[in-house]
């Protein structure tokens, strides 16, 4: 991706807000309404090279990922902003090291996320490569799974830029077999999340969300 393909971030409040979203599939109507996003590619490294180099060229104020995961608990449509994100591939238990911990970075395995948008419900967050379904819950230790956003957060964290990451739930509550398996509710995660980005709007014009993450 380059330079000329990154989309200026949005003024909101006086604020440099950088949205970025996997893949035009979860770009619904709604969004298309309230933001232009950098779209940063499907899994860990795609979603971590592109938001590194928006970071660079744009320096925005927050960055706000968002787009759809699954999960088997959490009510299936409705969005969640992510209380934490974790690393689910990073396993070096072998050589000693806790599993999901980077071996040589001072970093616990699940990363706390410390701003919030008041009245939008929290969860814990499982970033891996590799598309989750089934049984293949039961390894996860998070309430909802994603391919991106453990990535974009530490490009954040590198960057010295907060960052929000909101998931609306598109699938997970019965196993996976073709793609539209994934995607008959992306029309219903969209809407969502188009309201929590209204929400979210709202926070920063108000001083609601880095002055309550300030206190």
């Amino acid at each position: 991706m380059s330079a000329a393909a990154i989309p200026p971030p949005a003024d909101i409040g006086g604020y440099r807000v950088l949205f970025v979203m996997a893949a035009d599939a979860e770009y619904g109507e709604a969004l298309r309404r309230l933001i232009a996003p950098l779209f940063v590619g499907v899994g860990p490294v795609e979603s971590a090279i592109n938001t590194t180099a928006a970071l660079i060229a744009e320096k925005p104020h927050l960055v706000v990922s968002l787009g759809s995961a699954g999960s088997r608990s959490l009510e299936q449509g409705k969005v969640y902003q992510a209380a934490s994100v974790s690393y689910r591939d990073m396993d070096a238990s072998s050589l000693g090291f806790a599993k999901g911990c980077t071996p040589f970075l001072d970093l616990p395995a699940e990363v706390p996320l410390s701003l919030r948008i008041e009245g939008v419900p929290q969860a814990r967050l499982s970033t891996g490569g590799a598309v989750i379904s089934g049984g293949a819950y039961d390894q996860i230790d998070a309430d909802m799974v994603d391919m991106e956003s453990y990535a974009v957060v530490r490009a954040c964290m590198r960057m010295h830029a907060p960052v929000i990451c909101l998931r609306g739930i598109s699938d997970g509550a019965d196993e996976l077999h073709h793609y539209d398996d994934w995607s008959r509710y992306l029309h219903v995660v969209d809407r969502n999340l188009a309201a929590v980005v209204d929400q979210l709007k709202s926070a920063l014009v108000t001083g609601a969300l880095f002055g309550s993450d300030s206190d």
